[in-house]
C-alpha cells in the first residue's frame, strides 16, 4: 500500500497544527464561520468572526501536574466570546457531559473575584467525535442550546453545543460534497486516503480548505515533527493495547476463579440437595462474581495508572459510582 501523502487531522498532533496555532489561526476563524454561521443548517445568528486569541487551554487539578490539558483549542473573540474545538477520537462514556463541564468550567474561568456575572461571555463548544455520540440521531451535525421547554424561547444564551459524528457522515467521494460544511467533515474523515487528483475537485474556490490539506502534507514537515507525530499516534494504539490485555487477563483470572467458586458451591449444594441444578447454579453464580472482581482489579490498575474514571467506566462497564468508591 502506497504511504498516504496526508496525515490524519485526528491525531492530536496535527489537529493542534492546523487549529491551534497562530500560523494558522486564519484556518480556524474560517472553520469556525463556515460551522457556526455559514453552514446551511447553522441555527446562530452571529457576526462573522474576524479575528481570535488563543487562550490557556483549560485543566483540570487531577491532571494539572502532567501538564495536560483537557482541551484541544480554547480562543476568544473580540467581543469576549469563548471556544472550545474538541476533537474526540476514543469513544468514552459520558462524553456529553464532559462537554457540559468543559463549557462551564470555561465560563467560570471568566470571573476573577469582584466580577459582576453581567460580564460574563457566551461559551461555544464544538466537537468532532470519531465515533456515534447520540444514537438516536439520523444527522452527523447537530446543534445544542438552552431552550424554554414550552415555549422553546431562547432566553439563557450562554452556552452553545455544537456535535460533529463522524461515522454518520456518508458521503465517501469528494464528487458529492455539496458544500463548505460537507468539505470540513469529509476533510476530517478521508484526508489520509485524499489523493492529489481528489484534492483540486475538493478545493475548488475554497483556497483555506487547500491550507488545511497543505498542513497536513506530510512532506511539510520536518523529521521532528513527524517524529512527534508517530509517538502521538503510537501512544493511543499502547494505550489502547495494555487496556485490552489487562481486561482480558483479568477477566481469564476472574473466569477461572469463579468456575472454582461455582464448581465447589455447586458440589455442596448437589450434596445437599442431590440435584445437578444446584452445582450449574453454584457454577454460574461463581462466574458472575468472577467477572465482578476482574472488572474491579482492571478499575484499580486503570486508577493508580491515573486513567480518566469515564474511560474506566466505558472498558469496564462498572457505573462512575462504583469506580468513585474504589478511589477511597
Amino acid at each position: 500500500m502506497a504511504l498516504s501523502k496526508f496525515l490524519d487531522v485526528k491525531n492530536d498532533v496535527a489537529f493542534k497544527r492546523i487549529f491551534g496555532t497562530e500560523k494558522n489561526k486564519d484556518i480556524l476563524i474560517h472553520f469556525l464561520n463556515d460551522i457556526l454561521i455559514n453552514g446551511t443548517l447553522a441555527p446562530l445568528k452571529l457576526s462573522p468572526i474576524q479575528e481570535v486569541e488563543f487562550l490557556t487551554t483549560i485543566q483540570d487539578p487531577d491532571i494539572a501536574a502532567k501538564k495536560q490539558s483537557i482541551v484541544d483549542v480554547l480562543c476568544r473573540d473580540i467581543t469576549g466570546m469563548q471556544f472550545i474545538i474538541e476533537m474526540q477520537v476514543a469513544k468514552t462514556k459520558g462524553f456529553e457531559k464532559r462537554a457540559q463541564y468543559y463549557a462551564a468550567k470555561a465560563y467560570s474561568n471568566q470571573a476573577n473575584k469582584g466580577d459582576q456575572y453581567y460580564n460574563l461571555k457566551e461559551i461555544i463548544f464544538i466537537a468532532i467525535a470519531d465515533y456515534i455520540v447520540f444514537s438516536d440521531k439520523a444527522e452527523y451535525l447537530s446543534y445544542h442550546s438552552i431552550l424554554d421547554i414550552n415555549t422553546y424561547e431562547h432566553n439563557l444564551k450562554d452556552f452553545f453545543f455544537v456535535f460533529i459524528e463522524l461515522p454518520k457522515f456518508l458521503k465517501s467521494r469528494e464528487d458529492q460534497l455539496e458544500n463548505i460544511v460537507e468539505k470540513w467533515i469529509y476533510f476530517f474523515k478521508y484526508a489520509t486516503e485524499t489523493t492529489e487528483s481528489d484534492l483540486e475537485r475538493i478545493i475548488g474556490s475554497d483556497e483555506i480548505i487547500k491550507r488545511a490539506y497543505k498542513e497536513l502534507d506530510r512532506f511539510n514537515w520536518s523529521d521532528i515533527e513527524l517524529r512527534t507525530y508517530e509517538q502521538e499516534t503510537k501512544r493511543l494504539l499502547d494505550e489502547q493495547a495494555i487496556l485490552l490485555q489487562k481486561l482480558d487477563d483479568a477477566k481469564n483470572e476472574g473466569r477461572q476463579e469463579g468456575i472454582q467458586i461455582g464448581e465447589e458451591r455447586g458440589r455442596e449444594e448437589g450434596r445437599e440437595e442431590g440435584r445437578e441444578e444446584g452445582r450449574e447454579e453454584g457454577r454460574e453464580e461463581g462466574r458472575e462474581e468472577g467477572e465482578m472482581k476482574a472488572k474491579i482489579a482492571v478499575a484499580k490498575k486503570s486508577l493508580k495508572a491515573g486513567m480518566s474514571i469515564d474511560v474506566i467506566a466505558e472498558i469496564t462497564g462498572l457505573c462512575i459510582d462504583e469506580i468513585k468508591k474504589l478511589q477511597k
